[in-house]
């Protein structure tokens, strides 16, 4: 069997975090599985988060009028991104599974990981008009997020004062992640580990641990094709797809509901 290569992009500041136990549990329990792990720890490596003109070795096509995507997509293409941004994407390319392990920040990831996000996921790397969602370029990857939250599990329900925790990761898994083609495992959430005994936080890890046994085995989260929608008519669901979900309780995934209740845990467990 090949061994499979995971890359790890890790967002705290402290050693002694407990983001920082579960990356660190996360390269344990996957080397023991014989997988070939590699970290990226942001804060360390002072990543730069900002996406500009200078990600770009010589000079652009026009500078007066600067568009970081189209830029960026020439400078990948004549291999002239700076070193730090073609470093992360050789590790990108390399791996079968990318983790994300991060505290949430006001709902989302912490800026440098979104300037990670912003400045390796270029354009023609990482997607084109023609290659991305189902069709994408990382169609034969895996990825997934892993975070701790500030505010408790009940917080982030259908009836609690955050809202619906698969609302909150739609922009991140479908927005991102399945944008650029990666099938999306089952994030792992680690409900405000701050607010609760050290022994439930071991707990925490061993679930993490366990899960980890069969990690890249899992199924991942479901999310509609790229062809069940019409690309001349402003990429709307085709017609004899919405015919076919018309009578059926849910919408097909949280963001595209088709003005029915939220199929339940839809960015949350597989399979739904």
């Amino acid at each position: 069997m090949v061994s499979k290569k995971v890359l790890i992009v890790y967002a705290h500041q402290s050693s002694g975090s407990f983001n920082s136990a579960a990356k660190d549990a996360a390269v344990e329990v996957l080397t023991a599985k014989g997988c070939t792990v590699e970290v990226s720890d942001l804060y360390a490596m002072k990543f730069k988060a900002t996406a500009t003109a200078e990600d770009i070795t010589g000079k652009v096509k026009n500078a007066d009028h600067f568009c970081y995507g189209e830029e960026t997509k020439l400078a990948w293409e004549a291999g002239k991104l700076t070193a730090d941004i073609t470093e992360e994407q050789r590790k990108l390319t390399e791996a079968d599974l990318v983790i994300f392990q991060f505290p949430m920040y006001w709902f989302t990831v912490p800026a440098i990981m979104k300037g990670w996000m912003d400045r390796v996921l270029t354009l023609g790397f990482a997607f084109t008009h023609e290659k991305r969602y189902s069709q994408g370029i990382f169609k034969d990857k895996k990825a997934m997020l892993s975070f701790t939250t500030g505010s408790q599990e009940s917080m982030f329900s259908t009836n609690g004062i955050n809202g619906d925790m698969n609302v909150t990761l739609w922009p991140l898994q479908n927005g991102i992640l399945h944008y650029c083609g990666f099938q999306v495992l089952a994030p792992q959430i680690f409900w405000a580990p701050s607010h609760v005994p050290s022994e439930a936080r071991g707990t925490m890890l061993e679930g993490w641990r366990t899960r980890m046994q069969g990690l890249l085995g899992e199924n991942p989260l479901a999310f509609t094709p790229l062809d069940c929608f019409d690309g001349e008519k402003g990429y709307q669901l085709k017609p004899e797809v919405h015919e076919k979900h018309a009578a059926k309780e849910f919408g097909l995934t949280v963001g595209i509901h088709l003005g029915k209740a939220l199929p339940p845990n839809n960015q949350m467990k597989a399979g739904v």
